[in-house]
């Protein structure tokens, strides 16, 4: 049984309900959950929120944050957690926003640099990673992620 499967049984059975919010990895996380089959039993909505004028617009993101910070930073990824919770009340809030590549980066932010929230029982997670490969290798390695972080904490 592959990984994606298996967590989404365990979220079925334990009745836990799950919303993202993607950047950087584009709707392959909420894909990567609806995929399979029962999926509507638990996961709830899926934002791709790649500009930052939907961050603000559909998540409440702080226009000073983004300035401040940039869009690749664990303050927006907080920040998209707390406005997909309050949109949706999921037991379970995911973010991500981080730089694919092959551009977008900079001397303090490389390409492969990913903040992931993970919203859950009122706690907030924000985790840093730096993944390496191509694009799409770059999206299936924080998604991978991700359901194995997940698989642990539930």
């Amino acid at each position: 049984m592959s990984l994606y499967k298996k967590l989404l049984n365990k979220l079925i059975n334990k009745k836990i309900s799950i919303s993202t919010a993607e950047s950087c990895t584009g709707g392959l996380l909420a894909y990567s959950f609806i995929k399979n089959q029962d999926s509507s039993k638990i996961f709830r909505a899926g934002y791709i929120t790649y500009s930052n004028e939907l961050k603000i617009k559909e998540l409440n993101v702080k226009k000073d944050s983004l300035k401040k910070f940039g869009a690749v930073s664990s303050q927006v990824a907080d920040e998209m957690l707390k406005g997909l919770y309050k949109k949706n009340k999921t037991n379970i809030c995911i973010s991500t926003t981080g730089i694919a590549g092959p551009g977008g980066a900079t001397k303090n932010k490389p390409v492969g640099l990913v903040y992931i929230g993970i919203r859950t029982n009122k706690k907030i997670i924000i985790l840093k990673k730096n993944f390496k490969g191509t694009r799409i290798q770059i999206q299936k390695q924080c998604v991978n992620f991700i359901f194995r972080y997940l698989d642990r904490l539930i």
